[in-house]
């Protein structure tokens, strides 16, 4: 598999969730993250990956056969609408309910769903209310 072309400028550069089930979690986050407008951008030997976040199974190389521990992952949504359409798309793909879609009291605007993944991690999507972005990423290619 050879890159050549990344969207980076935010804080992390990449995530890896080790998974039991490599195709229960591919079902997940395909759906969980068309709602979201972010494409699946490939797949290796027992992994597949979307943007930072790397979802892999124990027995691929970088796991080195050791699972993740529940993690909270939050995606960037555009609008209220967007929270709503994950939070079904992912419900609907395997996700378990932890929290419907709705303002929190994080701060005026915080607008977000939860829903945990087949292997009980946290995703969240949010929308954080009205504001300008100068870029919705930096492009790096080779």
């Amino acid at each position: 598999m050879e890159t050549m072309e990344l969207h980076r400028g935010r804080l992390i550069d990449h995530i890896q969730l080790v998974v039991r089930d490599l195709e229960a979690a591919r079902k997940f986050y395909e759906a969980a993250l068309k709602s979201l407008d972010i494409p699946v951008g490939g797949e290796g030997p027992g992994f597949f990956w979307a943007d930072e976040l790397f979802i892999s199974s124990a027995d691929s190389v970088a796991a080195q056969g050791h699972l993740t521990g529940r993690h909270h992952l939050a995606f960037q949504a555009k609008d209220r609408a967007t929270v709503d359409a994950f939070y079904e798309a992912a419900l609907a793909s395997g996700g378990n309910d932890n929290g419907a879609p709705g303002e929190r009291p994080y701060h005026p605007g915080y607008y977000a769903a939860f829903v945990l993944d087949p292997d009980g991690n946290n995703i969240e999507a949010v929308y954080h209310g009205e504001a300008k972005r100068t870029a919705t990423s930096v492009k790096i290619t080779f």
